[in-house]
């Protein structure tokens, strides 16, 4: 069963794919300044759009891949004419499908995508897929049993909110960075120097 075009639209030859977008609660992770990883999708879980991707969802997928010698794509946005990286470990384990990578620094949307996740600004991950077996049940909600994936991308807003980069690695977490900020300009206040940010 394959469903409508959904989210941004792709580039010839990426016609008719459907976007999940996952945000994980543990954050995608940055390593290095540009390696990330995270959880592109979370298995069980119902998301905004009503689907559940279930287990066992992406296997013939990445094994059609492995075969050809072929990768996932890492995009911007969905948009097919934006790769900002390469995906090096894509993989299904019993929570979901696990992703690893690196931000290409020398392309320009990739150092722009390195500062984004590195700020907070941007932590989401969402997929670019065909959905080649589903059921629907009796509750509305569609079960997605079989997908054909074809890219993984950093979006602003995720679909699934469990779908997201991991901890920024050694870039402060923006939440603990800001009440650093607030205790600095308290300080600087009550030194008198008149110098706190606005």
């Amino acid at each position: 069963m394959s469903g409508a075009m959904k989210g941004v639209g792709m580039a010839a030859g990426m016609d008719g794919l459907e976007h999940k977008f996952h945000r994980p609660e543990a954050g995608l992770v940055v390593t290095g300044g540009s390696g990330i990883s995270g959880y592109a999708s979370v298995f069980g879980q119902r998301d905004q759009g009503g689907d559940v991707v279930m287990p066992g969802a992406y296997g013939a997928s990445l094994a059609a891949l492995k075969a050809s010698g072929r990768r996932i794509k890492l995009l911007w946005q969905h948009d097919a004419t934006e790769p900002i990286g390469v995906w090096d470990e894509v993989g299904e384990d019993a929570r979901g499908l696990f992703v690893k990578g690196r931000l290409l620094v020398d392309v320009a949307r990739g150092r722009e995508a390195v500062a984004l996740v590195g700020a907070g600004a941007i932590d989401g991950l969402s997929i670019g897929y065909r959905v080649k077996r589903a059921e629907r049940g009796p509750d509305g909600v569609r079960r997605l049993l079989e997908l054909e994936l074809w890219e993984v991308s950093l979006v602003t807003f995720p679909m699934l909110p469990e779908a997201r980069v991991g901890a920024k690695g050694e870039t402060p977490d923006p939440l603990w960075r800001d009440l650093a900020g607030m205790f600095e300009d308290a300080r600087r206040e009550l030194a008198g120097d008149g110098a706190a940010r606005r």
